[in-house]
């Protein structure tokens, strides 16, 4: 049983050593522990850093791709190099190494997948009120977009098993950490969740730069996973809002024809008629979305078997519980 540990670093020299050094280098019912560094184009000496401390593989980027893009590209690299399990933390030594193990323990017992850290996000001191809301708001918005009951969703301590690593697929460039909770829950994969620790802050969060670029980035990463997985349901909801308008104006028009005073309020049997149209068009475009999401389901099934013969199997396919699915 391999696993590797990768870490994504943008410009991380000062911090990665530490993070590192955290690691665990022996875990019970793991025969090896691999490290992978993500190098996201940093322009100080990162990658430096990551040979002198004895990384076994090293992906480089020129230019900064994002977050979303160097996970998948470590996700390839630990795919191709045979693990069977792959834990996913940060440069900045934000969670507690020992929490690894922790971590691993139900793809391990087969009872999950996909495991996300669960952080004491009212505990941790350098979180301002109103992120520790957000925290919290956002992940319940991703409770109900995925069906699924993680407290955590913004976490990037993640664990996942050979075999949901190879259907995971990461369309944005923001983050992964959501996207990727909303396809496991539509898709139906065993997800779970476990509390971890959290260590001092050793440098600011990178990944937004205010609090509002963060919730801009964050809804539209979840409406569009969404609209991609359950397109009849979302355009579903926009056709019924403008078509419950477009009828109730239309009948306060009518009120008013039959009351003879109809003259004066053709411009609500103009917005009427535009809110209806605007339901039907919503409609079309959600059964035409709908189709297309069963033609992604097949390709990613195709993709799916593409990666195992390029991969070859993990572990899973040796197992007749099938709890992994």
């Amino acid at each position: 049983m391999k696993l590797i540990i990768q870490i994504p670093c943008f410009n991380e020299a000062e911090t990665l050593e530490i993070a590192l050094n955290a690691l665990p280098k022996h875990i019970d019912g793991i025969d090896v522990i691999e490290y992978l560094v993500i190098n996201d184009g940093s322009k100080d000496n990162t990658v430096e850093v990551a040979k002198n401390w004895g990384v076994n593989y090293i992906v480089n980027f020129r230019n900064n791709k994002g977050l979303a893009r160097g996970f998948m590209a470590g996700i390839d690299a630990c795919l191709r190099n045979g693990a069977d399990i792959i834990v996913n933390t940060d440069a900045d030594n934000q969670y507690c190494g020992d929490d690894i193990e922790k971590l691993i323990r139900p793809i391990l017992s087969g009872d999950a997948g996909m495991v996300v850290g669960e952080r004491p996000i009212d505990q941790t001191e350098h979180f301002s009120p109103l992120k520790k809301k957000l925290q919290h708001l956002g992940s319940w918005v991703v409770r109900k977009a995925s069906k699924t009951d993680i407290p955590d969703a913004p976490s990037g301590f993640r664990a996942y098993s050979r075999h949901t690593a190879m259907r995971l697929n990461v369309i944005n460039e923001y983050t992964y950490t959501l996207e990727t909770i909303v396809q496991a829950g539509r898709q139906k994969m065993a997800v779970t969740s476990v509390p971890i620790r959290t260590n001092a802050e050793l440098r600011p969060s990178r990944l937004f730069h205010s609090m509002f670029g963060y919730v801009k980035k964050s809804i539209l990463t979840i409406g569009r996973a969404l609209m991609m997985y359950k397109p009849l349901y979302c355009f579903a909801w926009l056709a019924g809002i403008f078509g419950v308008a477009g009828v109730v104006i239309g009948i306060r028009f009518l009120i008013f024809y039959f009351s003879g005073s109809g003259a004066g309020h053709i411009q609500s049997l103009i917005l009427a008629s535009m809110f209806v149209i605007i339901a039907m068009m919503c409609g079309v475009i959600g059964l035409l979305g709908d189709v297309i999401s069963a033609n992604r389901k097949l390709l990613e099934e195709i993709q799916f078997e593409l990666r195992k013969m390029d991969y070859g199997p993990g572990h899973e396919e040796l197992k007749t519980s099938g709890r992994d699915e």
